[in-house]
């Protein structure tokens, strides 16, 4: 592991004015990046800050440290008046501001993002919303399951019986990596031309994204993918979740014939290879893998199929991450004290053989320092 090289976005200043998953995440990906992040909040701190329990002993909710560690946090009441002049103040020496309100809302602060890049040409915009900025749905609340539930996401996700809420937050982190994607290419942009940009990030948007295959499937053939029936969905027997003996549960994703192969081969049931083609959904091979994977505990399968080059797995729950030794060897976890016990997931990328850097907790200071500290600092 060789030494920590110069962060890729040193000297980029970030203002983060978002809440709760999506926009803090986007953020934290820049500054894990190298990005100078400040996270303007209401005074007494944004939501997650103190109402997503059990708080710490400084009162203080372990989730928003591990969203918002490594950032600077300032806190400005922005419905007063007096203190517009001091936001503007610090946009004014920022490379980016990312925010994440219902639309129409920085505008009636004041803020009206169009104006902010006739002002600050060079300056970037992202607004993060959950159905974007134009069409019926512009102002329609909404969570993560929403967005799931109006892109059909839901429609193939879970059991034949029902759809499930997946955990964590689908659409929220891959916003989030949608909008810093988007703001990097946008970043490239304004290296060359000095011209800025207002990204309109949608959280249901980017999950729409990932569904072309589905849509493609069923404008063509009228196939819809569905729970429990498709290649991927639990149709297969070797894409599928099992549970053993002990009640525990192993993956195989075995789509590939050599990998199928070696499976069968390894568990001594050469007479499945020629049934990996059955048609879907496959219910009597399932269930003979089914009463294979329940005759033994998951150690017994963990012990026969781990060096087998056939993509099995076993479902680790949450304690078991944190002891795996590839989790280990890519250095992915840190373990901190803020003043309570907390563990964070790291930047999930090597740069130039480096592992990622821990980072600090929150640091909170005033909008003056910080501008201060930008005022001096190159960019």
């Amino acid at each position: 592991m060789s030494a920590d090289s110069t962060p890729l976005l040193d000297g980029l200043r970030v203002i983060d004015f978002t809440q709760y998953i999506p926009g803090p995440f986007a953020a934290q990906i820049l500054s894990d990046l190298g990005a100078n992040v400040v996270k303007v909040e209401r005074v007494g701190g944004e939501p997650m800050r103190t109402a997503f329990g059990p708080l710490d002993t400084d009162g203080i909710s372990p989730f928003y440290k591990t969203l918002n560690a490594g950032k600077t946090v300032v806190e400005l009441d922005l419905k007063i008046d007096a203190n517009h002049a001091t936001f503007r103040d610090l946009i004014s020496v920022a490379d980016v501001l990312i925010e994440s309100f219902r639309p129409g809302a920085l505008k009636r602060l004041g803020f009206d993002p169009v104006a902010l890049r006739q002002t600050y040409p060079k300056l970037i915009v992202c607004s993060i919303s959950g159905y974007g900025q134009n069409g019926p749905y512009r102002l329609k609340a909404g969570h993560d399951l929403n967005y799931l539930a109006y892109t059909g996401v839901l429609h193939s996700t879970g059991t034949i019986d029902e759809p499930i809420a997946p955990l964590p937050q689908i659409s929220d982190y891959a916003g989030a990596l949608q909008a810093a994607t988007t703001i990097l290419a946008a970043l490239l942009r304004a290296r060359s031309s000095n011209i800025g940009a207002y990204l309109d990030i949608s959280l249901a948007d980017t999950v729409l994204s990932w569904q072309s295959h589905a849509l493609t499937s069923m404008t063509r053939s009228g196939y819809s993918f569905s729970r429990g029936n498709g290649n991927e969905s639990g149709g297969c027997a070797d894409y599928h979740i099992y549970q053993t003996a002990d009640a525990k549960f192993v993956s195989l994703a075995a789509q590939e014939s050599m990998f199928w192969e070696n499976f069968c081969s390894a568990v001594g049931h050469q007479e499945w290879i020629s049934r990996q083609r059955e048609s879907v959904p496959q219910v009597a091979l399932i269930n003979e893998v089914k009463r294979l994977f329940e005759s033994q505990p998951l150690n017994h399968w963990c012990n026969l199929l781990d060096s087998i080059d056939c993509c099995f797995e076993p479902v680790l729950e949450t304690a078991d991450i944190i002891s795996h030794p590839q989790v280990i060897a890519r250095h992915l976890l840190s373990e901190n004290d803020w003043p309570d016990p907390l563990i964070q997931v790291l930047r999930p990328t090597w740069i130039d053989d480096s592992a990622p850097k821990p980072r600090p907790a929150p640091k909170y200071c005033s909008v003056s320092d910080v501008k201060t500290a930008w005022d001096t600092k190159p960019s």
